[in-house]
């Protein structure tokens, strides 16, 4: 049987990061599931891991002196309502730092974009003084803030 081709996200930890990423990530996200987990030394730390978020595959490794995110690539979440947002977006800054118009950095240094789907109807608004003023808001936010999109 021929298997599909697939696409996952790899992502690299600093050594004895990615135990604490897992662990993190499963509390933040209610669906976040692990696949598989390679951990050479029973005792000793994940060296690579399987797992999804939201259905999204990732495959996560340890590295000796790994590298540093950096904001050139970020995972997009499209959140349905504020509330979705500002759970993700609290958990995401916990330790890690806000952004501009809902980006962010969790405390692994990962860019996330927090975008509530509802922020699509104040941009895409028929009234061209209206969607003006949802894109001039937005441009000013950290975290987006629905309430702020409408004049």
């Amino acid at each position: 049987m021929k298997m599909p081709t697939q696409l996952k996200t790899f992502l690299w930890f600093k050594q004895g990061q990615l135990d604490e990423a897992l662990d993190f990530y499963a509390e933040t996200f209610k669906d976040m599931q692990i696949h598989s987990v390679n951990r050479p030394d029973p005792n000793g730390s994940i060296f690579t891991c399987e797992f999804s978020i939201y259905g999204h595959e990732f495959v996560g490794m340890a590295v000796d002196g790994g590298p540093d995110f950096n904001d050139s690539i970020s995972l997009s979440l499209s959140c349905d309502g504020q509330a979705e947002v500002d759970s993700l977006w609290n958990a995401l800054t916990k330790d890690g730092a806000a952004g501009q118009c809902g980006w962010c950095k969790d405390k692994f240094g990962l860019s996330w974009q927090v975008t509530p789907i509802q922020m699509g109807q104040h941009l895409a608004n028929p009234d061209p003084e209206k969607r003006a003023f949802a894109m001039n808001a937005l441009r000013g936010m950290t975290k987006i803030v629905l309430d702020e999109l409408h004049s």
